[in-house]
């Protein structure tokens, strides 16, 4: 019995499809009816409720789609996928009733379904998914291998965190050994020191650029020439009258002379080209210029600069204090990568092994899918083997590639059911579509054989135009036009004995049923019967 189900597919207001409702049972299930009637669409659905493209075109989407998917696991717990169309135009989705989104969708159904054929849904579209296949059929267990890588991501991890490796912290160290050394070089005195300087600097440059200025007032004030001010000053005090009326005013401006002749002294002094030395100035201004250069390199100020001192002396003391364990993980580390080393080197053997196996087993498949002069091999690189591919050359001499990109969709359905009869997995659901593409007659056989073979060992659902392959189905689903008063509506149901016999009889015949066409659609079925019979007996 297989771990997953699809039990329940319901489409409404899918293009002709108005409303389906298929209830797929274990085995083989097939989906039959006239060309138009709505086949596709069904499997369109199908690849909405598993967050497939929402082309409308692509879909007949119409304002009122609905579509959902019941699948049933192992354990007899249910999983509800649906989309419908809303009121504005766009597909909303939902999982077991609660509101989602595609990629949800797409989530869930990785593991439940597998779309096979169609290249936007091909299940072998990733490379990671090629490799779990062939691991799968090899049976190779990377368990030891990722374990130890594992191990080696968490010791790295803490080396980086202790500095690196012994090169890496070296080289760490000699950086912040160079930025305290330049730091501490400087003798920063303060967060504050920066300010001063530049204080002190505009205050001597001031005076420096001052120096000829003074000079004129002072030679204005009180120079040689009769016609300084302070002389003139002098002279008009000594013109005052005598007498006791005029003595206020003669001590006021005496005492006005006094502190102007005063403050002249005072000028003398910022005057003298002596009194500020160039190599103050010099000095101040090369200190300015390194306080700027560290501040602008450690955070924008002296204090940032400090505190990255501070910082870089912690650093400098762990890095130091931490040198015995981070030389112990560097050990650690180089014996876990010989480690990886060898079980990779096995890993890319054994899948070596494992590829060349498959591809003569898929091989031996080909001629049954009716690809008898394709080409296919599974090729394996990388250090481990994990990166693998398929590819695929439809016919001699044609240049081999990518199977995805090589293979129309019939050929590619019939490769994947290739792959299935030597790889089948009972924990998804497998859908073929295309897979009777350009084919029929014993060929058409053939694939019904395999399908129902595949069958065996996990659900399948396939729809098709051929007889041979309806017949091998365990369940037969039809689809049938109907005009209803000028509007094409269609219905979908199961059908078994007559019923089926008819229908088996349609697709080989067309509408003209005949007896003949009856008994041979008859003698089909129970031919598929007694294989399976057979192939119960035979496991």
């Amino acid at each position: 019995m297989p771990k997953v189900q699809l039990v329940e597919l319901y489409a409404h207001g899918l293009g002709v499809v108005d409303d389906a409702h298929l209830e797929f049972g274990p085995g083989f299930n097939v989906i039959t009816g006239e060309t138009g009637a709505g086949k596709t669409l069904l499997l369109g659905a199908l690849g909405l409720c598993v967050g497939a493209d929402t082309s409308a075109s692509r879909y007949a989407l119409t304002s009122d789609t609905r579509a959902v998917a019941v699948f049933v696991r192992e354990d007899a717990s249910e999983l509800a996928l649906a989309r419908e169309m809303t009121g504005t135009g766009r597909l909303r989705s939902s999982l077991n009733g609660t509101p989602s989104s595609a990629e949800a969708l797409r989530a869930a159904s990785e593991e439940l379904i597998v779309i096979q054929g169609q290249h936007d849904s091909l299940s072998l579209r990733s490379r990671a998914e090629t490799l779990s296949l062939l691991d799968g059929s090899g049976a190779i267990d990377t368990t030891d291998l990722d374990g130890v890588r594992r191990e080696l991501r968490e010791a790295r991890r803490h080396r980086d965190a202790l500095g690196g490796d012994g090169g890496s912290r070296q080289r760490e160290l000699d950086f912040l050994a160079f930025q305290l050394d330049e730091l501490e070089g400087a003798s920063i005195r303060s967060a504050g020191e920066l300010g001063d300087v530049l204080e002190e600097l505009t205050r001597l440059t001031t005076l420096r650029d001052g120096q000829a200025a003074v000079a004129d007032v002072l030679n204005l004030f009180d120079g040689d020439e009769d016609g300084a001010v302070l002389a003139q000053f002098a002279r008009a005090l000594e013109r005052l009258p005598e007498g006791s009326a005029f003595d206020g005013a003669r001590h006021a401006l005496r005492g006005a002379l006094v502190q102007a002749r005063e403050a002249m002294y005072e000028l003398a002094a910022f005057g003298d080209p002596d009194a500020i030395e160039p190599s103050t100035i010099e000095t101040l201004e090369v200190r300015a210029g390194q306080l700027q250069r560290l501040a602008r390199k450690y955070g924008g100020t002296l204090e940032t600069a400090l505190a990255a001192a501070d910082e870089f002396r912690r650093e400098v003391d762990r890095l130091s204090g931490d040198a015995e364990d981070a030389a112990s993980l560097d050990q650690s580390i180089r014996e876990l990568e010989v480690r990886e080393l060898a079980l990779a080197q096995r890993a890319r053997a054994e899948r070596e092994m494992a590829a060349a196996k498959l591809t003569r087993a898929i091989r031996r498949q080909l001629a049954r899918v009716a690809l008898p002069h394709a080409a296919l091999r599974f090729t394996v690189g990388g250090e481990d083997g994990s990166d693998v591919q398929i590819v695929f050359a439809p016919n001699p001499g044609l240049p081999e590639g990518p199977l995805s990109q090589l293979a129309s969709g019939g050929e590619l359905s019939r490769v994947l059911l290739a792959i299935s009869l030597e790889t089948s997995n009972d924990g998804v659901v497998s859908v073929y579509d295309e897979v009777d593409a350009g084919i029929g007659g014993q060929v058409a056989q053939q694939i019904g054989e395999c399908l129902s073979e595949v069958g065996r060992r996990q659900q399948v659902l396939a729809v098709t135009h051929l007889a041979s392959v309806a017949a091998r189905a365990d369940h037969h689903f039809v689809i049938e036009k109907v005009i209803d008063r000028g509007v094409t509506r269609t219905n979908v149901h199961a059908v078994s004995n007559d019923d089926r016999v008819r229908e088996i009889a349609r697709m080989l015949v067309g509408d003209g049923i005949t007896p003949e066409s009856k008994a041979l659609a008859q003698q089909l079925l129970e031919n598929s019967i007694e294989v399976r019979q057979e192939a119960d007996l035979s496991r």
